[in-house]
């Protein structure tokens, strides 16, 4: 009787651990399916972490959670009008525990965005707080709105 307890545990265990696959691809569907996503790239990181880009008037800014990371686990990046954000988790052991089941694993990730317009690198700023990493960027002089006055025809 008892090794069908044990059993019927592992079953469970079994569907658990396929409910939370199927739950991570569905938290990944972005409608973009149907673009070639690089092999090398897990499906539950090719869109982590996820990000906002926001134009503020002479300004973009780029929110994204980072939960559990700090300015030393990121990396930000400005080249060619191409935004990266890249970072690690390192797993952290507790001393005296033993690991039964870990859904926080290390992680190494990588997301580049192709900006919208033109920044000025110098006035780009990146700071994190309560596990979320903002970015303010600069526009540059050309690429700011302007204001055309209006005139009376004579």
């Amino acid at each position: 009787m008892l090794s069908r307890l044990t059993d019927f545990d592992r079953t469970f265990d079994v569907l658990d651990e396929l409910r939370r696959q199927m739950d991570r691809v569905w938290n990944d569907y972005d409608g973009s399916w149907g673009v070639t996503r690089s092999t090398t790239q897990p499906l539950s990181t090719a869109s982590w972490p996820r990000c906002n880009v926001l134009d503020a008037g002479a300004n973009l800014v780029v929110t994204t959670e980072v939960p559990g990371l700090s300015e030393k686990d990121l990396d930000v990046s400005l080249e060619d009008g191409v935004l990266t954000i890249a970072g690690e988790r390192k797993p952290t052991e507790l001393e005296g525990y033993a690991v039964h089941r870990r859904e926080r694993p290390a992680l190494r990730f990588a997301r580049s965005f192709a900006l919208p317009m033109k920044v000025d690198a110098e006035k780009t700023s990146a700071s994190v707080k309560d596990g979320i990493l903002t970015i303010t960027l600069a526009k540059a002089p050309e690429a700011r709105p302007r204001q055309i006055s209006v005139k009376a025809a004579s």
